[in-house]
């Protein structure tokens, strides 16, 4: 039996005629966030089943947990583990809805943001969209080495790696091979000292086995950072103990020194220094990124935008911003809070509140930031923790920073997965992650800077 001419059609809710985004029209104040990762999904997860509609538009599906990027980088992680989908996140909430659309344009005079794929109104606005790798100005790094923001850098990163591993076995010439196997990090933040330790233990213990026609000292490692001090932002014994543990797996530390230009093979410094390297990690600096639409004159070193204590964008009475794009200058933070997980957390955490008081033009409370400590790891057994008047390193302090790691994973699962991991890891040194997946094409070289 044949039938013709049968449509069915699916329904949504209602829309406003003002969208051109499908959302469901509502009686409650529309709160729209832009960016879902620590700060964004900390203020959903307080607006959750309130008298608010709230919307989360991302460029990607899913949030990712930034502290172990690294680990996805040197193959001891898959990336699935520390990625988690919005959509399983908010699963239940009935005033939380998900949209996959890249924001372009803030217009605040109508209330409305302008994404790739459509118009939608807000009655309030969140910015948590946080930040992207800072290249200083300096097209040629820009064009050939890789950051480590987001999932995809590290896949990118770990298929460089090993492509270049596999590379160096195949070529005949000794400089090719010292620059395929010359691993070059820039920063000396955690992003830098984690990547950099977690590189040496990969040659140190994965390495030998599993190219043994190489010998022992031919991957070498160098951590270049502008200033005489490691993890500035800690204490100096967290500073010399992470000291202490690179150079005790033959780290190579430039301090006091700084890239001036990298063409793809070879990285120079400002004092004229040259490596060998096709390989750079950049880790040495961060700055804001937020879609268009802001006034410049609230956009404050770092790209940032300059909030008042209440977390609200100077000039501007309905958009809010969190996270690492946020800064709060007052005399006691000249240079905003610090853009790290838990600054973020807070902020969104705060703001969620907040919101929902401003909305009943209830009195509201300055946001008050609350150092719970730093914790940045070198390796395994090799930790270093500034709690307050207590700083220590060692086991002790990796077995806190793993606790806190894990714990604050999102999704029972991926616990799991990194737990099993690193249990795996701690007894063998195994990461059987070494798979190449698709095939690296780093740019064509480029160099600006030299002419």
């Amino acid at each position: 039996m044949k039938i013709n001419n049968i449509k069915h059609t699916k329904h949504l809710s209602p829309c406003k005629i003002s969208d051109t985004i499908c959302l469901p029209d509502s009686n409650v104040p529309r709160i729209v966030v832009i960016g879902g990762g620590f700060a964004g999904l900390a203020l959903v997860e307080k607006l959750k089943h309130k008298e608010v509609q709230v919307v989360l538009f991302d460029k990607n599906n899913f949030h990712q947990f930034q502290p172990l990027l690294y680990q996805v980088a040197t193959s001891a992680l898959e990336p699935d583990s520390i990625v988690f989908p919005f959509r399983k996140q908010i699963n239940g909430y009935k005033n939380v809805l998900f949209r996959l659309a890249e924001v372009e344009e803030i217009q605040p005079s109508s209330n409305t943001i302008v994404t790739n794929k459509g118009i939608v109104n807000y009655d309030y606005l969140v910015l948590a969209t946080g930040t992207t790798t800072n290249f200083f100005g300096m097209e040629s790094v820009e064009a050939n080495s890789l950051g480590m923001k987001d999932i995809r850098d590290s896949l990118n990163i770990r298929h460089m790696m090993l492509q270049n591993l596999e590379q160096a076995a195949i070529t005949c010439d000794e400089d090719e091979r010292d620059a395929l196997t010359n691993f070059v990090i820039v920063g000396g933040g955690p992003a830098g000292v984690e990547m950099a330790g977690a590189l040496a233990e990969f040659c140190k213990y994965i390495l030998p086995k599993d190219y043994p026609e190489y010998p022992s000292s031919i991957m070498n490692i160098y951590l270049i950072e502008a200033i005489d001090k490691l993890l500035s932002t800690m204490s100096d014994k967290a500073s010399s103990k992470t000291l202490k543990y690179l150079k005790d797996l033959n780290v190579k530390i430039l301090f006091n020194e700084s890239v001036s230009d990298y063409d793809g093979s070879q990285v120079t410094t400002k004092s004229g220094k040259t490596i060998l390297a096709k390989n750079l990690i950049w880790t040495a600096g961060v700055k804001g990124q937020f879609p268009k639409g802001i006034d410049e004159k609230h956009v404050v070193k770092g790209n940032r935008i300059k909030t008042d204590s209440y977390l609200k964008v100077e000039g501007y009475k309905n958009i809010f911003a969190i996270g690492d794009i946020a800064s709060i200058i007052t005399d006691d933070t000249p240079r905003g809070h610090p853009q790290v997980a838990q600054t973020a957390i807070q902020q969104g955490k705060y703001l969620g509140d907040k919101l929902l008081e401003i909305i009943k033009n209830k009195p509201i409370k300055p946001f008050k930031y609350k150092d719970k400590g730093s914790l940045a790891t070198v390796g395994k057994r090799r930790a270093v923790a500034d709690l307050g008047r207590f700083k220590f390193a060692g086991y002790f302090a990796w077995l806190l920073w793993s606790v806190v790691h894990l714990m604050s994973i999102s999704g029972f699962r991926n616990r799991l997965m990194v737990g099993f991991n690193w249990a795996v890891s701690y007894f063998t040194y195994e990461k059987s992650n070494r798979v190449i997946i698709r095939n690296f094409k780093p740019k064509p070289p480029v160099n600006h800077t030299k002419k």
